[in-house]
């Protein structure tokens, strides 16, 4: 079969597919809800819709018992209400139900869901933590386009496992970046997959186009955010939240189309300290690690 005929066959499977996850109950008017356009969010709402399931809550007390999240020992969601604000308890329940749809057992094939989770967790909180820093408007909205970027990685492993873990495989043999070697193997990129799934759970337009050109920004509306995402994922594959494997090749973050577009929209990159960024970010890398591994185990 040619490629263009092998990326037809696999996208028909993926277009309309019943295995294509669906937005967790909770988390659907959660979602809806964050993304609304209301100033100030009301904690109890939050709060109502989160322990309507009690697996979800008991993880958000453990991720909100993190050194990534709070200083203090938390014994409740009104606790972490209180000590993280309304903004950061809804951060917390997003990386929560969103880290469930993953397999916890790939097989020992392809992509770990524990590295793929660490990774997805630790773009969101350096997209956040890069967003204070340049004063860029929604650093709320820049966590979760960071936890959320990679929803094409989720389709490609429950609808096309074998021929995503062929590519995934060749990723790691030839240390390319893995939408590459997607493109290769299948002919397109977890980007139009994620674009699927985005529709499908209906995101507000800007996170359907983090998802959908955080590898290849072009004409967007939301050009701002989706290079913001962009930057903070090389960051972290370059480091150690990557995909389980080093690529081998040299980033200049200056010479990123996201950089020059981010530099437009926010002035103070300009001063940024990028050592000094870096070196923060070193500090997620075990705390991810742990809370991850932590999470899947219960």
């Amino acid at each position: 079969m040619n490629p263009a005929a092998t990326k037809a066959n696999l996208l028909s499977r993926i277009d309309g597919l019943d295995r294509i996850p669906t937005m967790p109950a909770v988390l659907a008017p959660l979602l809806r809800y964050v993304q609304a356009p209301v100033e100030p969010l009301d904690g109890q709402r939050v709060t109502d819709m989160i322990v309507q399931d009690k697996s979800l809550a008991a993880q958000c007390l453990q991720m909100a018992n993190s050194p990534l999240f709070g200083r203090h020992r938390i014994d409740s969601l009104r606790g972490a209400l209180a000590g993280l604000g309304v903004h950061g308890v809804s951060d917390i329940a997003m990386s929560c139900g969103v880290l469930n749809l993953m397999p916890k057992d790939s097989g020992g094939k392809g992509i770990d869901p524990v590295i793929f989770w660490q990774h997805s967790l630790g773009c969101a909180l350096v997209c956040r933590h890069f967003a204070r820093k340049i004063s860029y408007p929604d650093p709320s909205k820049a966590y979760l386009a960071g936890l959320l970027h990679d929803l094409g990685i989720i389709v490609n492993l429950r609808v096309v496992p074998k021929e995503f873990c062929e590519a995934y495989e060749f990723a790691r043999a030839r240390g390319i970046p893995l939408h590459e070697a997607e493109q290769a193997v299948l002919g397109f990129t977890h980007c139009e997959s994620g674009r699927l799934l985005a529709d499908k759970w209906e995101l507000s337009n800007d996170l359907k186009e983090v998802v959908s050109l955080h590898h290849s920004l072009q004409q967007s509306n939301h050009a701002g955010l989706v290079a913001l995402v962009e930057l903070s994922d090389l960051l972290c594959r370059m480091g150690g939240l990557n995909y389980g494997y080093l690529e081998n090749r040299q980033v200049n973050l200056f010479e990123q189309t996201g950089f020059a577009v981010l530099s437009q929209q926010c002035q103070s990159l300009k001063d940024l300290d990028w050592a000094r960024l870096t070196f923060e970010m070193d500090s997620y890398l075990d705390p991810v690690h742990a809370l991850v591994r932590t999470i899947y185990r219960t």
